[in-house]
């Protein structure tokens, strides 16, 4: 592939709802411009994007993939992103990368929760965009449905660029509403032809909208406008780049993928009216001065570059997906990661090819690239020199909410999960990996129950090891709510020294939650030697691991040792120890013992149509709801204290509740004591496990 310096580079990111046809768009381009000899179909698993063994068996797009194609001179990155709420994680790192983006639309389905999605992420990093409906030799297609659903959702800015021409309810052509043409496929040929009669009034409309749009660009062509004269095509189309590149105008076209039509349009209009990288900004901070480096990919400036992205895959090695920021990187330079304090050589660059790297000499400022083997580099790295070390901001990544419990099914493949864990985790920034030691449990969380599923699929089939999700224990505490007065004598006698240690005790709520224990001693006349206490501490440390009601930690028991007795020979550390455990599980029970349970704060957003329902299913969890609060564009945050057992599953819940529109996030606030049936069922599983001969019994 050919090096192209940054006016003639495109990074284009492909948005949009599950299934609208971002895949087969991206494969229809590629086919147009050359790289493939046919088209691949997702269907048959064979397209230049989806070449995971999971997208391919699941038909659907799972990573991010990057496809570079080469246009009237020009190349352009596409990144096609998948269009499942799970995978969210890919599409924010590839928005973090792209200078515009086309919002995929499904002329059949139309305007999708999807489609919403992608119109957010394009305002958060405001990004000039285009709509591109798809399937529009489908019968019951409709692209002025589209662009009315559109128009009525954001506004006047949407711009039909080209209109269909149907004829016997087939797609066959389009209008150019700039150009004022029709034209039709003959083959692959276009041809031009009459504007059928019924389009000319909407064409009309359209025009008039775009006339408006350009003439808004200057005082010169306001007066023009409305002094009744024509703009050239040149000056039509030079406003509407300036108005595309503002995100004041989206335009709007489409096509269909299988037949490649309407795709040697958007692949010229990507060219004419989407930015180049010199047109966008990117600044970071010199590590020297301190002081703001303003990158706005400039090639003449110091090399620097970001990892958008990482590769870990057990067949193709690991790759460094980087966007580069300013100057020019080439093979053979030394380069410096500030975040892990290391140089490292670039023994070779990159572009990817879905899976195939294509080897480059250099990479310019703005163009997408790849590096293999960086040891120690991460996605959200930044790379620069030793003697110009620069540091970029973070990208945003959404936190993973869903979690279960894992277990390796072989026993001796705990390491190897554990490693094969860790390289998806720094490929995939949604996915985490907990280590719960008050429940001895391993959590692995994600995006949604399809995203764990997926990750347990790929350790077994690519990494060879496998493990089961459960669901998670919650972590409750147990505490006490009376004062207890016991004593325990522990006395053993087997031939030669016997075991001997008594202990009276009281047992009563501390108040400070925070802590497991408090423990004091006011014997009075040597009753029990000093040399014991040690050993009664010690018997309180085990005992408050696992509680006595249902084995939880305990928490806020105050423990005072007043009185006991010993014997001069068989009294020993262990003798007191176990007096002290024995006496803690008879004078916990009597003292009133309780479960505590975490309750955790959540925040939901939805659109204010679903407000109602999501407040009626968290009463119906538990949950206190706190208040609600508005957020621009129609939406509410509904706040609430909820009992973190009752969010397992909400997720899916939540999904099928709003339609995908509903988002959510919470945090651990205290503990409150349990309802009475969930500290009986949790205590009835207690005495089942122990029966049974369970983990913990």
């Amino acid at each position: 592939m050919n090096v192209y310096t940054t006016d003639k580079i495109r990074n284009v990111v492909l948005l949009g709802h599950g299934g609208a046809g971002k895949t087969s768009l991206t494969e229809a381009m590629a086919y147009l411009s050359g790289i493939t000899s046919r088209m691949g179909k997702v269907s048959d698993g064979n397209t230049v994007s989806d070449f995971g063994k999971e997208e391919q068996k699941r038909q659907i797009s799972i990573s991010t993939s990057v496809v570079p194609v080469e246009w009237e001179g020009h190349k352009i990155n596409l990144l096609d992103t998948p269009g499942y709420f799970d995978f969210v994680g890919e599409v924010e790192e590839a928005v973090s990368a792209a200078d515009a983006a086309i919002i995929v639309v499904s002329g059949k389905s139309g305007v999708e929760v999807g489609t919403e999605k992608a119109w957010e992420l394009c305002e958060k990093y405001k990004l000039p965009r285009m709509i591109f409906v798809t399937e529009m030799d489908v019968d019951n297609a409709s692209f002025r449905q589209v662009v009315e659903d559109m128009t009525g959702a954001y506004g006047k800015k949407m711009a039909p660029f080209h209109l269909p021409i149907r004829e016997n309810e087939k797609f066959v052509g389009y209008i150019n509403v700039i150009t004022e043409t029709g034209n039709k496929w003959q083959g692959k040929d276009v041809v031009e032809c009459e504007i059928p009669d019924y389009s000319k009034e909407n064409l009309q409309i359209c025009r008039d909208t775009l006339m408006e749009a350009v003439a808004e660009t200057s005082e010169e062509f306001m007066d023009r406008y409305f002094g009744g004269e024509e703009f050239s095509e040149a000056e039509i189309r030079s406003a509407l780049r300036t108005n595309v590149m503002d995100c004041n105008v989206v335009p709007m076209t489409m096509g269909s993928n299988t037949l490649c039509q309407g795709i040697y349009t958007l692949l010229d209009d990507i060219i004419k009216y989407f930015p180049s990288p010199e047109s966008r900004e990117r600044a970071g901070i010199s590590l020297k001065t301190n002081e703001i480096f303003q990158a706005n990919y400039d090639f003449s400036k110091a090399k620097s570059a970001f990892i958008w992205k990482t590769i870990v895959d057990p067949f193709i090695g690991k790759y460094s997906l980087v966007k580069i920021c300013s100057g020019v990187l080439k093979a053979d330079d030394t380069i410096f990661n500030n975040e892990r304090d290391a140089e490292e050589k670039v023994s070779k660059l990159y572009v990817m090819q879905g899976s195939k790297p294509i080897e480059v000499k250099e990479l310019h400022a703005g163009d997408i690239g790849a590096i293999a083997k960086l040891s120690d580099a991460k996605t959200g790295d930044t790379l620069s020199t030793k003697a110009q070390p620069i540091q970029y901001a973070k990208m945003e990544i959404s936190t993973p909410y869903t979690y279960k419990r894992y277990r390796a099914v072989n026993k001796g493949d705990i390491d190897k999960v554990s490693q094969s864990l860790q390289k998806m985790m720094n490929e995939d920034m949604t996915l985490k990996v907990v280590n719960d030691g008050a429940n001895r449990q391993t959590l692995l969380y994600g995006m949604g129950d399809q995203h764990l599923e997926v990750v347990v699929s790929k350790l077994a089939n690519e990494y060879k090891v496998q493990i089961e999700l459960d669901k998670p224990k919650v972590a409750y505490k147990e505490t006490i709510r009376k004062k207890s007065d016991v004593e325990y004598k522990y006395k053993k006698q087997s031939g030669g020294h016997g075991q001997y240690g008594h202990v009276k005790m009281t047992f009563e709520p501390s108040g400070d939650m925070e802590t497991p224990y408090t423990f004091e001693q006011i014997v009075v006349g040597g009753a029990v030697p000093k040399n014991f206490f040690p050993a009664v501490e010690k018997g309180l440390q085990d005992s408050v691991l696992k509680g006595p009601m249902a084995a939880y930690p305990v928490v806020g028991v105050k423990a005072v040792l007043y009185d006991g007795s010993y014997h001069p020979v068989d009294s020993s550390e262990m003798a007191f120890k176990m007096a002290t455990i024995q006496a803690f599980k008879k004078g916990f029970m009597e003292a009133q013992p309780i479960l505590l349970e975490p309750i955790s704060n959540i925040k939901v957003v939805v659109p204010d149509s679903y407000t109602g329902d999501v407040m009626g299913d968290l009463n119906k969890r538990r949950g206190r709801v706190l208040g609600m609060n508005p957020l621009p564009g129609g939406k509410q945050v509904v706040e609430a204290d909820i009992p973190t057992s009752s969010l397992y599953g909400y997720c899916t819940d939540l999904r099928s509740m709003t339609g995908g529109r509903g988002d959510y996030s919470y945090e651990f606030v205290r503990y409150e004591q349990a309802p009475s049936d969930v500290q009986e069922k949790e205590v009835a599983a207690r005495a089942s496990q122990v029966a049974e001969g369970g983990e913990d019994a």
